[in-house]
């Protein structure tokens, strides 16, 4: 044991903490984890460990899937590698342990063929190629009930109690009322380093919006994922439930999770430039050549790589007209009608926000898809159309079909599929994997018998 571990497991004791936590995110997002003795805590430091990779093999709720090459009953599910990220590690006040973010680890490979987070960092180190690191915070909306997981299940998901009740976005009184929610919420996530920069009602029973704080490289990704885990874990401890789900109800829009980014040069400034003068902001060449061909690479990519930011078959009751959220790769200048909102400024502000991802996106893969379209843009040098004016979705009637995005689950994963794209930008293994996780989960649903099929069939057919 080195002087550092044992320093490290010694200021542990003093405070009290017996245990280390760790986390590492499945192909959906799912924080898997653990509680370790500091003994064998110090041992990951030293040698790494092993994770069963049936995490890899089956689906949210614990389903084998029945097919794919990576893992299943014909590996015999072995244990993966993976490592401890030590600059991640966070205090949890509540529990009074340390907390780490693992990775999957491949051997002598840079990159894990299907880990969320290696598949991140493989598409930064493709931008750090063109001397460019990600700069980014995610922004979600999600809704919560004054219910428990229990009472959720034995009202079969029906006639649930919001939270608060009616439409009443950016409320100082419904917030100031759950102050000890709001601020409570603001504070634990300043506790665990996932600080959020801003939080409020949005327009809907219960409905709130969190913006995450910016940061560079991975972390933007990190601080998403621990955030959608351990916000619901700050509301069950309220005896309350919080849901990312792309769409709870055909009553209210759906929940986003949109990606805010730009790229930072060698120096640390903003490589995305600035647009200043209001007069300019109307046309694509006023944009600084890296923004505008990273505009491009998102119109162009974007439909392709939808799956991985709406990777359930839920999404897609999301991604539809005049419900706040887009269904083509559309563009403009602070447009939030559109896919991509390209938000002007000083050198410091100007960015894109990807539109296109909802609350239930995996946050590693939704920012490698944005990112690694924005990267292959910058490197064809491919040249966006002309920014959409007013209602976006009125511009999509002349689009060709190609930037219109998928209706369903199904027909996004074929196209990923045959995305020449996605492979260059993510791997053979990776793709193939992900397809079939998203099959199965296509197909899950097809076979499930729904209240709108009762409803429509049961009695008339």
């Amino acid at each position: 044991m080195t002087d550092d571990v044992a320093a490290k497991l010694a200021g542990y004791r003093e405070r009290g903490a017996r245990q280390v936590k760790l986390g590492l995110t499945d192909i959906d997002g799912v924080i898997r984890g653990k509680y370790v003795s500091l003994e064998k805590f110090a041992g990951l430091l030293a040698k790494g460990g092993g994770f069963c990779d049936c995490v890899f093999g089956w689906d949210v709720a614990d389903e084998l899937y029945d097919g794919g090459a990576f893992t299943g009953w014909h590996t015999g599910f072995p244990d993966a590698d993976y490592r401890l990220v030590v600059d991640t590690e966070r205090w949890l006040p509540d529990e009074g342990v340390p907390y780490f973010i693992g990775e999957f680890a491949s051997g002598d490979d840079a990159y894990h063929p299907v880990c969320p987070r290696s598949t991140l960092r493989r598409t930064l180190d493709r931008a750090a190629g063109h001397s460019l690191a990600l700069k980014a915070g995610f922004e979600y909306e999600f809704f919560v009930f004054d219910e428990t997981p229990h009472s959720v299940r034995e009202k079969h998901y029906r006639d649930l109690r919001p939270l608060t009740p009616g439409n009443f976005g950016y409320s100082v009184l419904r917030a100031s009322s759950n102050a000890d929610l709001f601020r409570g919420l603001m504070n634990y996530c300043d506790e665990i380093d996932t600080p959020l920069e801003g939080l409020h009602c949005e327009t809907g029973p219960g409905v709130w919006e969190g913006a995450l704080a910016a940061s560079n490289g991975l972390s933007p990704a990190d601080r998403a994922t621990l955030f959608k885990t351990f916000s619901k874990v700050f509301f069950a401890r309220h005896e309350a439930i919080a849901t990312f789900m792309a769409k709870w109800s055909m009553d209210y829009p759906g929940q986003s999770g949109h990606f805010h980014f730009s790229l930072l040069d060698d120096a640390g400034d903003n490589a995305f430039g600035a647009t200043e003068d209001p007069a300019a902001r109307h046309h694509a060449a006023a944009l600084p050549d890296l923004l505008r061909h990273a505009v491009g690479g998102l119109v162009r990519y974007v439909p392709e790589l939808l799956t991985m930011l709406a990777p359930t078959v839920n999404s897609y009751t999301r991604l539809v007209k005049g419900a706040w959220a887009p269904t083509a790769a559309t563009w403009g200048f602070d447009n939030r009608t559109t896919a991509f909102r390209v938000i002007t400024g000083g050198a410091s502000a100007q960015r894109i926000e990807c539109r296109v991802s909802g609350a239930d996106a995996n946050p590693y893969l939704a920012a490698a898809a944005a990112l690694g379209a924005a990267v292959l843009g910058i490197e064809q040098a491919i040249e966006p159309p002309e920014p959409v004016v007013g209602n976006g979705y009125d511009a999509e009637d002349g689009l060709p079909d190609n930037l219109r995005f998928p209706s369903t689950l199904r027909e996004a994963n074929a196209r990923f599929a045959a995305s020449e794209a996605a492979r260059a930008l993510f791997g053979d293994a990776f793709v193939e994997h992900y397809v079939t996780s998203r099959d199965w989960e296509t197909r899950e649903a097809e076979r499930t018998v729904t209240d709108w099929q009762l409803a429509r069939y049961f009695e008339i057919i």
